[in-house]
């Protein structure tokens, strides 16, 4: 048994999906499990005892047709005996499809349907408190054996000496290991997906009034310097000197071991949320009003792991709402989420954590 997991896009994805791993490696010992999966989130499956191989499919390649065909000849020649496609797009449907298994499954979508053997409809209302991101992951493997859990934990495996490496390195910064460390997703990985700065500032300075010896670092994508700079500018001076700005982690993998580091996460939902949460450290998370809360929030207990949704605190406003709306309505959405309604649930998880 030899198979083939494909996941392409982003790292919260990656690191979800590496969960199957787990499930097919208990159930299927001898198995050969290979990841395909895009070169810049590989650090969130390093290390990880489930995995035998790594393939990684840079985007550029299903853009150069000569590339391409060469891409899908290799994937033939592994002589892979299931493909399963959590990606489902058209792209990866022709990697499966051309790969020659027995045994093709993916998610059910009308334009997909011919490249697998067996496709699962995304479900609506989660079953556990995993979520739906989990669940629909999970629900897929049904396509081999009825037998594997519904639900898993994703995992981030890191020895202790790269943790120490960069614990040490906090220090020399100046950070002090003494008093907490607060990881904050300053800005989602796009605009539609990151909180109004100035109502992060405010969140920030509250973050600091309730916990008074907190060292802040932020994390954003390399292009939002700018944008995180103007959020640090508006955060009162006392919350500014708890802020590290010139600790920044351009790669991914430093961003983990920085995080592993910290005690807790604070910001936007989105993959550094799930890595935080993958790396056992609690978590507080904003969702953008364009993305429905049941489906990452994930293993959330409301009380080491917490999200907030505008559609919490105004279920009224969701009611009339397409699946899809546009980047204007989000925008709009989002300053109805105001830091006013936030503040009691995140001063209640502080008390809670005794941070």
């Amino acid at each position: 048994m030899k198979i083939l997991i494909i996941q392409q896009k982003m790292v919260g994805d990656v690191l979800t999906s590496s969960i199957l791993f787990e499930a097919l490696r208990k159930k299927y010992p001898e198995a050969e499990l290979h990841y395909l999966i895009y070169p810049h989130t590989k650090p969130v499956v390093e290390n990880n005892p489930f995995i035998d191989k790594v393939i990684e499919y840079a985007p550029k390649i299903g853009k150069d047709p000569v590339k391409f065909l060469k891409f899908l000849n290799f994937i033939r020649g592994e002589s892979y005996s299931e493909i399963i496609d959590i990606y489902s797009k058209i792209s990866s449907g022709i990697i499966a499809s051309y790969s020659g298994a027995s045994i093709r499954l993916g998610f059910q979508k009308n334009y997909t349907r011919p490249f697998y053997t067996q496709t699962f409809n995304y479900k609506e209302n989660p079953e556990t408190h995993a979520g739906l991101a989990i669940e629909n992951r999970m629900q897929v493997l049904k396509g081999l054996d009825q037998d594997f859990p519904k639900e898993l934990k994703p995992k981030i495996y890191i020895s202790s000496e790269e943790k120490k490496v960069f614990r040490n390195r906090l220090q020399k910064q100046g950070v002090d290991l003494d008093q907490p460390i607060i990881m904050c997703g300053v800005l989602g990985s796009s605009s539609k997906k990151s909180y109004p700065g100035s109502y992060m500032s405010c969140l920030l300075d509250e973050l600091i009034n309730k916990v008074p010896g907190a060292q802040i670092l932020f994390n954003y994508l390399p292009w939002q310097a700018t944008e995180a700079q103007n959020i640090y500018n508006q955060c009162d001076p006392g919350t500014q000197s708890r802020i590290f700005m010139d600790i920044y982690e351009n790669s991914l993998k430093g961003f983990i071991l920085n995080a592993a580091n910290c005690d807790l996460y604070f910001g936007n939902e989105g993959g550094a949320a799930n890595i935080m949460k993958a790396l056992e450290i609690p978590t507080f998370s904003i969702h953008s009003p364009i993305v429905k809360k049941n489906y990452w929030a994930i293993y959330e207990d409301e009380a080491k792991h917490i999200s907030v949704h505008l559609e919490d605190f105004h279920p009224d406003l969701f009611k009339s709402c397409p699946p899809k709306f546009s980047k204007q309505k989000n925008a709009e959405l989002y300053q109805k989420l105001t830091p006013k309604l936030i503040k009691l649930k995140l001063n209640e998880f502080l008390k809670n954590l005794e941070i």
